[in-house]
């Protein structure tokens, strides 16, 4: 018979906090949150990976057996130079006080590092790993919105989701993407979030949206918001051709992010 494995308090306290924060997260989220290193936080994710309690990931774990997706992790990693390049291009636009909507993107989880430097946000979100980056930090109010959960995308979505986001006025609206086309504009893997990017435009003075080159003129099923709604586009290389003419066309900014 297999030896059952008794958790340490340590061990304890960060599946607590992996629960809490749907599941799965990134390092630097439970370190946050448990107010440890990070170093301390990937030697107890190691230690309760060998007992198979949970799954360690690139950058983070999540719970074993539960439907967790660790693809939230992998986008994340994939291309990170860049999204942190772009991430603080984006935040370089945000002044303290400002209101902002950030989903649940990759990118967007660079962002919300970034914006640690600002003072008094008022910060509205569906994705989990942001709420839990700039709470309770630097005279922030952060606003988690209801939904359904998805786990994949450590956020909520749906009609509650949309509903609440329509009570706010942002000052910024940033967006990600999982693809932009220079027929169809920008394009979403997720119906819920192309329908969601829909509302978050219609409340935002400024609509921003990051990403990079890896997504020019790729395919998605979803479309989201009308492209004339778009202020700028932060990304690392500039777009060309076909989809260079119709963002300029859409009178939307392409701003070259980390560029000399």
């Amino acid at each position: 018979m297999k030896e059952q494995h008794t958790h340490s308090h340590r061990e304890l306290e960060l599946l607590t906090a992996l629960r809490r924060l749907g599941g799965s997260a990134r390092s630097a989220d439970l370190a946050k949150l448990l107010d440890v290193s990070e170093e301390t936080v990937r030697r107890v994710i190691k230690s309760l990976s060998k007992s198979g309690s949970v799954e360690r990931v690139h950058g983070g774990a999540y719970i074993a057996g539960t439907h967790s997706d660790p693809s939230f992790f992998r986008r994340i990693a994939q291309h990170a130079g860049e999204k942190r390049v772009i991430a603080a291009g984006i935040a370089s636009e945000i002044d303290d006080g400002m209101t902002v909507f950030l989903d649940v993107g990759s990118t967007t989880a660079f962002v919300a590092e970034e914006l640690r430097a600002r003072r008094q946000l008022t910060v509205v979100t569906n994705s989990i790993g942001v709420a839990q980056t700039l709470v309770s930090h630097n005279s922030n109010r952060v606003h988690f919105l209801g939904g359904e959960m998805q786990s994949d995308e450590r956020g909520t979505f749906g009609y509650v989701t949309r509903q609440q986001a329509r009570r706010f006025a942002c000052d910024v609206g940033m967006l990600s993407v999982d693809a932009v086309s220079a027929k169809r504009g920008f394009l979403y893997e997720n119906a819920a979030e192309a329908a969601l990017a829909e509302v978050v435009a219609e409340c935002s003075e400024t609509l921003v949206v990051g990403m990079d080159h890896f997504k020019f003129n790729e395919k998605a099923p979803h479309c989201g918001m009308t492209p004339e709604r778009v202020d700028r586009v932060y990304t690392d290389i500039e777009p060309t051709g076909a989809l260079a003419a119709s963002l300029r066309e859409w009178g939307i900014k392409v701003v070259r992010c980390g560029a000399a």
